[in-house]
């Protein structure tokens, strides 16, 4: 063949290559991914709460793609064999602060004014990757900054390992209130960022939700009630007016966010229930009339027992390490939550599973659910199915299923006749990845 016909082939070949890849026909496949092949000994698959024996899950590009029974071959794909574990969906915590340390870690105030958005969305990476280790792929957190938008941008990149994040910003509530980071201070400092959270009228609770909406929340926190971890606050005051609770609540469903509400005494919850929000965060003095309106409503209880436990110890221990005048409402007010637990358990309300604490264990509640009588079954629908409802991703968190994210955890032995087996979480999978197995890290920095 002459140079010229040889010259005149290859620029042809070259132009059809063109073509076609302009065309979107694939010229040259990139190598497939193997599908991965689960094999478990025993599912709980969060749909329901009876195991299933000698279960395949067939995972494809991070999500489930099939749920077979018994141990079916799978040619070319990656085998994982926990022929001798029970295998979970991944844990939800519908209540994280992401960044927060344990009280009995860290000076509250001194850390605050000693520490920017970096150091905390630094502190927030190392708490999250512990957070996933522990066995939770999915979190909501209920309080943060731009460092909490940050840090779930990191993980949905995978720069970072951590839960997927849904994030609320700071939470809204009154001058004065629970969510005032200026309480106790010399009224002469200030910070920029302490007025993000200021609600003083319904204008401004629209206007608030509107700016949290633009920077990157996925929810709204509000705060109709004092709190126990905040100097001179009354956790038994209704402190947002109803109608800044109403503006609030109305202007983040407009916009497609749901609403968790941070409220203690019985009538704020009642209050707060009829103006259409979808969680009460603590509920910590629920009495039957508050009961009665959250099941009425369909209305979430997030119980946080966790951190109740938590700032007992430490208010015991280390009361100069809290904020000043806090120690005290700590120790009348954080037993009464788990007191009050059965009520609203027993009445059939709706509850999702959350510890309102970022570095520590988040498994730790499964053990304070039981001591308020709450069933394993019950507690793993927690922190599973009912999480993923409230936080509205039922569609792909909560359960393993065909099409739900490749989220899977599995324990050594039956976490329905041993729930503590649940803070000895010995494998986790997130989106199809492995990031832990024989309860070692797997891949991680």
């Amino acid at each position: 063949m002459g140079k010229r016909r040889r010259l005149w082939l290859a620029v042809m070949m070259a132009s059809t290559a063109l073509t076609l890849a302009v065309s979107g026909v694939a010229v040259a496949a990139e190598p497939a991914v193997p599908d991965t092949v689960v094999y478990a000994g025993a599912l709980i698959d969060g749909v329901t709460f009876a195991p299933r024996r000698q279960v395949t899950i067939l995972v494809h590009e991070g999500k489930v793609a099939a749920v077979e029974a018994g141990y079916v071959a799978h040619p070319g794909a990656t085998i994982i064999d926990l022929k001798d574990q029970t295998v979970l969906p991944g844990l939800i915590d519908c209540h994280v602060h992401i960044a927060s340390k344990l009280p009995s870690q860290a000076n509250a105030v001194e850390d605050m004014v000693t520490h920017s958005a970096v150091d905390a969305v630094l502190d927030g990476a190392v708490f999250a990757r512990a957070m996933l280790l522990q066995g939770f792929t999915s979190a909501r957190d209920v309080g943060g900054g731009d460092d909490t938008v940050s840090l779930r941008n990191a993980i949905d990149a995978g720069k970072v390992p951590g839960p997927r994040l849904w994030v609320s910003l700071e939470p809204l509530g009154p001058t004065g209130g629970h969510g005032d980071p200026s309480n106790g201070f010399d009224s002469r400092l200030h910070h920029p960022d302490w007025q993000n959270g200021i609600v003083d009228t319904p204008d401004m609770a629209r206007l608030r939700v509107r700016e949290h909406h633009k920077r990157g929340a996925n929810l709204i926190k509000i705060m109709p009630s004092g709190g126990i971890a905040s100097t001179g606050d009354d956790p038994r005051a209704q402190l947002m007016t109803n109608e800044e609770i109403k503006a609030a609540i109305d202007t983040a469903h407009a916009l497609g966010m749901k609403v968790a509400a941070h409220t203690y005494p019985a009538q704020a919850i009642i209050n707060t229930v009829n103006a259409g929000v979808d969680s009460i965060e603590h509920g910590s003095f629920a009495d039957a009339d508050a009961v009665k309106a959250m099941k009425a409503h369909g209305t979430y209880l997030v119980p946080t027992l966790t951190v109740y436990d938590v700032f007992m110890k430490a208010a015991q221990e280390h009361p100069e390490l809290l904020p000043p005048g806090t120690a005290e409402k700590e120790l009348a007010n954080d037993a009464i939550p788990k007191r009050n637990l059965p009520l609203a358990y027993k009445a059939g309300v709706k509850i999702a599973y959350g510890t309102d604490i970022g570095e520590g264990d988040h498994a730790r509640e499964f053990a304070l659910l039981a001591e308020a009588g709450v069933t394993p079954a019950d507690a793993l629908s927690f922190a599973t199915r009912n999480a993923a409802d409230l936080i509205g991703a039922a569609d792909r968190i909560g359960t393993v299923q065909p099409g739900r994210y490749a989220d899977l955890i599995a324990v050594a032995g039956d976490p329905l006749s041993h729930l503590e087996l649940m803070e000895q979480v010995r494998f986790v999978m997130k989106g199809g990845v492995v990031y832990k197995a024989d309860g070692h890290p797997v891949a991680l920095p």
